[in-house]
């Protein structure tokens, strides 16, 4: 155990945690922050997305000691339940999730694409969530909520 400090939403934490420690896990039974999924585990389905210095990486098998003093964004930093970010708000109402398991990983994603590009193609968008998997079958939804989102951000 060795102590770790991690930036996560715009809050300092410091931990004692083994450094090898996934960031999900860490995220998830340290921080109490369940937004972010384990879904494969091997950096295959998305779910575990998190922002970390402005780009969606997985965190399913980012170290914890390899984001130490970096910018960490969950999907709990990008909005809430009485005031959703435009983009949660988008997918709200193009109904663009169903079981909801993948749906934080995309967000963080499409989130992490809109802060660097806010008037995507739908290509862009396409590549940008490539590494999402949703098994419900939503992507067409997906991508007309993240198209409507950067719409509805550049208004």
């Amino acid at each position: 155990m060795s102590k770790v400090v991690l930036n996560v939403n715009g809050r300092e934490h410091s931990l004692d945690v083994d450094e090898k420690t996934p960031l999900v896990y860490v995220l998830r039974n340290d921080l109490g922050l369940k937004g972010s999924k384990i879904g494969c585990g091997l950096e295959q389905c998305g779910a575990c997305m998190v922002i970390i210095d402005g780009k969606a990486e997985y965190s399913c098998n980012t170290p914890v000691a390899a984001v130490a003093g970096r910018a960490i964004t969950t999907i709990e930093g990008i909005g809430t339940a009485s005031s959703l970010h435009p983009l949660q708000q988008a997918f709200v109402t193009e109904r663009a999730a169903q079981c909801g398991y993948c749906i934080p990983g995309i967000i963080v994603a499409a989130k992490a694409l809109l802060d660097a590009n806010p008037d995507p193609s739908e290509q862009e968008i396409r590549l940008a969530l490539a590494d999402n998997l949703c098994r419900c079958g939503t992507h067409a939804r997906i991508i007309k909520a993240v198209m409507r989102a950067a719409k509805d951000i550049r208004a």
